[in-house]
Formats: C-alpha cells, sequence, structure tokens
C-alpha cells in the first residue's frame, strides 16, 4: 500500500497554498507552473509518484480556470482545440503508463532543458512571432503540425510535465500562428485535457495525496483566475515578456533539478 505521509498543517499553509496560488498565476499566463508545485510537493515529503499524480489533481483546477476565462472572452479556437484535445488526452494517458515504471530521468532532463532553450531563441530572435494572429484555419497543414505537436507533448506532460505549457505555447505561436493571447488560451485549454487523462491514469495507481492535493488545487485555481484575467487584459507583449521569463524559470529547474 502507498504510504501517505503525515499532513503537516503549517506547510500547506504557509508554503503550499502561496506557491501553489502563484504557480497558477504565471501557468495562466504563459505555462511553466509545475515547475513551482513540483519542487513543493517533493519538500512536503511525498514520493515521486504521489509528487507526479498530487500535482496532476491541483493542476486540474487551475488549468480548468484559466481555460474558462480565455473561453469566455473568446481567446480559444474551439474547432481547432477539441480536435487536438483528443488527440492530447490520449498521449497524456500513454505519457503516464511509462512514467510508472521509469527510474532514470536524467538524461531525459537535460534532453528537455536544450530543447526548451532552442525554443527561447527563437521567440527572442524573432520580434514579431505572436504579436499578430495569422491562424490559417483547419487545413492540412493545420491539423498534420497541431495533431503531431498534441501527441508528443501530450506523452510528455503524461511521463514528465515541466515545460509542457512553454512547448504548447511555442506549438500554436510558432508552428501554426496565433497571436500569443489566443495561442496561451488554446495552450490551457490543450493543458486541462492533458492533465485530465494523466489524472485518470494517477487516479488508478492510487498515488494521490488528497489533502493536499485538493488545498493546493483551490489555490492554483484562484491564481489561474486572475494570471488569465490579466493574459487578456494586458495583451501579446505582456505574455510574451513572461513566457520569456518562464523558459529561464523552466531550464533553470530542469538542470537544477527539484
Amino acid at each position: 500500500m502507498t504510504r501517505v505521509p503525515d499532513l503537516d498543517l503549517v506547510q500547506v499553509l504557509s508554503y503550499g497554498i502561496p506557491l501553489a496560488f502563484l504557480a497558477g498565476l504565471i501557468d495562466a499566463i504563459a505555462g511553466g507552473g509545475g515547475v513551482i508545485t513540483l519542487p513543493t510537493l517533493i519538500f512536503m515529503g511525498l514520493s515521486p509518484g504521489q509528487v507526479v499524480a498530487t500535482n496532476k489533481l491541483l493542476a486540474i483546477f487551475g488549468s480548468a480556470s484559466s481555460t474558462y476565462q480565455y473561453f469566455r472572452k473568446g481567446k480559444i479556437e474551439l474547432n481547432l482545440v477539441w480536435r487536438l484535445a483528443i488527440i492530447a488526452l490520449l498521449g497524456s494517458a500513454l505519457g503516464a503508463q511509462l512514467v510508472l515504471g521509469f527510474k532514470n530521468q536524467e538524461a531525459f532532463r537535460m534532453i528537455i532543458a536544450g530543447l526548451i532553450i532552442v525554443v527561447g531563441i527563437l521567440v527572442v530572435s524573432n520580434k514579431r512571432m505572436g504579436m499578430d494572429n495569422h491562424y490559417e484555419g483547419l487545413n492540412r497543414r493545420t491539423m498534420l503540425i497541431g495533431g503531431a505537436g498534441a501527441l508528443l507533448i501530450g506523452m510528455y506532460d503524461g511521463f514528465f510535465g515541466p515545460g509542457t505549457g512553454t512547448f504548447l505555447m511555442f506549438l500554436f505561436v510558432r508552428y501554426l500562428k496565433f497571436d500569443f493571447v489566443v495561442g496561451s488560451g488554446n495552450a490551457r485549454f490543450i493543458n486541462f485535457i492533458t492533465n485530465l487523462g494523466a489524472f485518470i491514469t494517477f487516479l488508478i495507481s492510487g498515488q494521490m495525496v488528497w489533502a493536499i492535493g485538493l488545498a493546493m488545487g483551490v489555490a492554483n485555481a484562484l491564481g489561474a483566475t486572475l494570471g488569465a484575467r490579466l493574459a487578456i487584459l494586458k495583451g501579446s507583449t505582456f505574455v510574451k515578456v513572461v513566457y520569456l521569463l518562464i523558459v529561464l524559470l523552466v531550464v533553470a529547474r530542469l538542470t537544477l533539478g527539484a
């Protein structure tokens, strides 16, 4: 049976909830909330399986909340993302199955960090990227690139996680030609689906620490609501700046460890 750590109310209230709120806020703007919540859960004494599973539980709250905010303001391309969501859901569930038997992630972590650095360089080098919306509609190119990206990123999210939002934003802005605000809304929708797929898998595994996940989940949702509203209000330039900061944060998290 999975050992459940003693719940330290002081830990949850003093840094668990505030950090979950902060993670929800930045994740709703540009992704990357997991780089905050994963180390937080580790510091609480959870096992690796419990950390990943409980993080998916709290992430469900934040991603659902931010998705709703973007949806109500018309900042999600629904005709596209519901199609990609099905592919991402399958990828996420598969990735979650793989991680249960995977032990050594060090080399994988370094590869992902390198890829995210490349993403950051490409965004910085193209000053107009994501400033305007040039989405081409549901053509063959969109579905091929979007489908392949959704599958691979979904698998990565279920398997490992940190940087998922960063990759999703890059997919929508660089390759599907959305501006940063709509790109962020689309990314939040897909991220919600990948979280859901992994959540269902980990729910069956019995790794959830419900008391911590639910408490931090509420805080994460409140932060995500604020973050999404800020992104919509401030526009693509603001989101792009935050996105680049998150790229640096994710790289630091992956290279330095939890």
